[in-house]
């Protein structure tokens, strides 16, 4: 039986992106173009727990045939160059180091080690090796107006307003790509004989057959977990994390716009800092373990009395949300594969959520079924994969608060070697006499590769080898060659706010942000 049906259960950014790309790629894979069908229930809003993305989505946009300009300016977005994570290490004011999406430079990374503490041993590790963070600092854009679309000086990704992204989504794919959208609740399923789903039924009468189902239903799951019954793995012992709070802070027109996701470590967790052009996306988020949320709320209130003193502290209502930590234990059963929350969700911390969907989307695509028989063994792969990148995204978010030196019982609580996972703890002890490298991270396509668990590594002060070799002369070459290109980017490119709109005041200066 050929797959020419697809049904997408649940809207939001996992079923927009899974109709856009389905709709945009698939008949460039297979030569066919399947129906694609999204029920989407009227009265569920978009979470938006993240609005950060990861580079990938330039890549994907471009597929799906959007214009990015426009689609900046439909989704408010701005330009992401990474994160900064504020009192992290030790939780001194002056404590912060920078994850850009841009790598180090290039070479061995003994190499890269050994150069940066003959030539730059006071400096940190990511304003050592890479141009974006003295960028970020300066909040210029990573490219020029004149650039081509999706191209840039330095690699970047975007900060959007998650409501009206999954929103442009839905108007490309019905009105661009030919996607059937219906507004209605799907409250009953159908199997067929084999056990697969045959169709489901929405509250409105309707009867949906399809050859495949993507379940994009969110945290309810109601393909997956509701109707398979697939077991929901907890890593809530790994990562502490269960609760945030969320707010939308106005910021005056024509203020500066960060380049980068900022994160900021508190007692019991950290707080998100997403700028956009008309307003800021704040959220606390925190561990319920080890902090009330009444505490909560003063920790968030604290922080926008401090970073936005302008705004009134009676116009601030956050929305309390709640989050399960973990994924299923398999994505893909018979015909139904779960994306986005209903596979899993791991906290927002450095933006895992949005790529994981994308990630599950190629690999869907890339090989997507032609027959039935041929399901069986595509969902074999894909949850292998998955889970081990799911795997992988929890260790690297663990990293974070395992090199931690904060002495709070949250803090000391998430270095507990029984909440470390084993390949994690060997990894670390190997990096104490030796960089992170490709060696460690072998997937195709690895979320956080080599480049990422450097920057963080060193960035919280992992620790530099015992025994370095002295650096080689090209590795020299390139540190003196950064500089240079350093000066040139932050004297040609733009601030973010000038690219993006509108101007900034004439005759004012942006201040640049400070850690």
């Amino acid at each position: 039986m050929a797959i020419e049906r697809v049904v997408i259960v649940g809207g939001g950014t996992a079923g927009w992106l899974a109709a856009c790309l389905i709709a945009a790629k698939v008949p460039k894979v297979t030569g066919e173009a399947p129906s694609i069908t999204l029920i989407e229930a009227p009265d569920i809003p978009t979470i938006g727990v993240g609005e950060g993305t990861w580079p990938t989505m330039r890549a994907t946009l471009s597929a799906i045939g959007l214009d990015e300009e426009e689609f900046l300016a439909a989704c408010d977005g701005a330009f992401k160059q990474g994160s900064r994570f504020d009192r992290w290490a030790t939780g001194a004011e002056e404590d912060f180091y920078y994850h850009p999406f841009t790598p180090p430079l290039d070479g061995a990374p003994v190499d890269l080690v050994s150069a940066w503490q003959a030539r730059a041993p006071g400096a940190p590790f990511a304003l050592a090796v890479c141009p974006q963070p003295a960028v970020c600092a300066a909040q210029l854009a990573p490219r020029q107006r004149s650039m081509t679309p999706y191209s840039g000086a330095l690699n970047y990704a975007y900060h959007v307003d998650a409501a009206k992204l999954a929103a442009r989504l839905s108007r490309h794919a019905v009105g661009a790509l030919g996607v059937t959208h219906l507004r209605d609740k799907v409250v009953a399923v159908d199997s067929d004989g084999n056990g697969d789903i045959a169709a489901v039924r929405t509250r409105g009468g309707e009867r949906v057959e399809g050859d495949l189902f993507i379940d994009c239903s969110g945290h309810a799951a109601l393909l997956i977990g509701g109707h398979f019954g697939v077991e929901w793995i907890d890593r809530g012992g790994v990562l502490a994390n269960d609760r945030a709070l969320a707010v939308q802070v106005p910021v005056e027109e024509g203020s500066p716009i960060q380049s980068q996701t900022i994160g900021t470590a508190h007692e019991a967790g950290w707080i998100w800092d997403i700028g956009l052009p008309s307003r800021r996306g704040i959220g606390c988020v925190y561990a319920s373990r080890f902090l009330e949320d009444d505490e909560a709320e003063a920790i968030l209130r604290g922080y926008i009395a401090r970073t936005a003193p302008d705004v009134p502290p009676d116009s601030i209502t956050p929305r309390r949300l709640s989050f399960p930590t973990g994924h299923r234990s398999e994505f893909w059963r018979g015909n139904c594969l779960a994306v986005g929350l209903s596979a899993g969700f791991i906290e927002p911390l450095e933006a895992s959520a949005i790529v994981m969907i994308e990630l599950s989307l190629n690999a869907l695509i890339d090989n997507f079924p032609t027959s039935r028989p041929a399901m069986d063994v595509h969902a074999a792969r894909f949850n292998e994969l998955f889970r081990t990148r799911w795997d992988r995204v929890v260790e690297f978010l663990k990293l974070h608060y395992l090199l931690s030196r904060r002495d709070e019982p949250y803090w000391r609580a998430q270095r507990d070697p029984a909440t470390v996972p084993p390949r994690l703890a060997e990894l670390v002890e190997l990096w104490r006499d030796q960089p992170p490298s490709s060696y460690d991270l072998p997937l195709i396509d690895e979320i956080f590769p080599a480049a990422s668990y450097q920057y963080v590594w060193y960035g919280m002060g992992g620790g530099v080898p015992p025994h370095l070799p002295p650096p080689t002369p090209a590795m020299i070459a390139q540190f003196d060659q950064l500089r240079q290109r350093t000066r040139g980017l932050l004297s040609a490119l733009p601030s973010n706010r000038a690219l993006l709109g509108p101007q900034v005041t004439p005759g004012k200066r942006e201040k640049v942000a400070q850690p």
